[in-house]
């Protein structure tokens, strides 16, 4: 994870990979990185029949701090490299409120 002034950047190597077979999601300020894939194959003889499975799964989660645009994250994936930008907005500044209270 890397920071500048404009935005976070979360790189993730990923090779042998389809862009496809990766999900990006943002859930209650909470980004999350998965991919499931499920591989099989079957040979079948006169004596036998043989099949193999295969599962791969991959999930990781970071929550995002107040100051991501969250509305802006944008998600590219080259080279076997998955680059995650997540835009930093101003924080919101609350000003005080002041509010008279009469006493009865």
């Amino acid at each position: 994870v890397k920071e500048d002034e404009t935005a976070f950047h979360l790189q993730l190597a990923v090779p042998g990979l389809k862009k496809e077979d990766l999900n990006v999601n943002v859930e209650q300020n909470k980004l999350t990185i998965s991919f499931n894939k499920e591989t099989g194959s079957a040979e079948e003889t006169a004596n036998y029949t043989r099949q193999e499975f295969g599962y791969s799964a991959f999930e990781r989660s970071f929550r995002l701090p107040k100051n991501v645009n969250t509305e802006a994250i944008a998600a590219t994936y080259t080279d076997g490299i998955l680059n995650v930008t997540l835009p930093k907005v101003a924080p919101k500044v609350e000003e005080p409120t002041v509010k008279q209270i009469t006493i009865s």
